[in-house]
């Protein structure tokens, strides 16, 4: 995927763009996008959120955002009593939350989820990584685990949304990659 690079990018700019690769990898409709597009919106002017954009040539073909866990944000008070449950309640302390990660279907399988991944957490001052997924057994779950990302909660109900998750946790930095797959894309300064 020589012709993929992935950069820092502007959260608010490139909000509809970044939501259209969630609809083609989530199948979202316009209904739902309309209300993600307010909350990402919102997301962008969280002080310390970073995003990072697989870009071919101007083109968005996937992105990830993330920020420091505020145990204030809606998210964090959805998932703290599951946590809780589990014993896993301090993870929501002095962690990056990892809150969306996407890459368009036509991309998905090359590296991108990794690369934007790690890019996003690798910059991180804090000691560990949190996320949620849909919980069950996807090549995105699998991602999560080679980078050494564990169930701290499983079953996780969100309002509004029929599938459960599971919320996952890493120490930071990840683990150097074992596979003997990588993935070289060009990076730009």
């Amino acid at each position: 995927m020589d012709d993929v690079t992935i950069e820092p990018i502007d959260l608010a700019t490139r909000a509809s763009a970044a939501l259209d690769v969630q609809a083609a990898a989530f199948g979202l409709t316009p209904d739902e996008l309309a209300v993600r597009l307010q909350i990402v919106l919102r997301h962008a002017e969280v002080p310390g959120v970073r995003a990072f954009g697989a870009l071919h040539g101007d083109e968005l073909v996937g992105f990830g955002y993330g920020m420091p866990n505020n145990r204030e944000h809606w998210w964090s008070s959805v998932i703290e009593p599951y946590l809780a449950a589990n014993g896993n309640e301090g993870w929501l302390d002095d962690a990056f939350s990892v809150t969306e990660l996407h890459v368009h279907p036509r991309h998905q399988g090359k590296g991108l989820g990794r690369a934007l991944i790690t890019m996003l957490c690798g910059a991180s001052p804090l000691p560990r990584t949190i996320l949620s997924a849909v919980d069950r057994e996807t090549p995105a779950r699998g991602l999560y685990r080679s980078l050494g990302y564990q169930d701290l909660a499983r079953r996780v109900m969100f309002p509004n949304t029929p599938l459960p998750y599971a919320v996952m946790g890493a120490p930071l930095p990840f683990p150097p990659v074992r596979s003997a797959r990588r993935v070289r894309l060009p990076w730009r300064a």
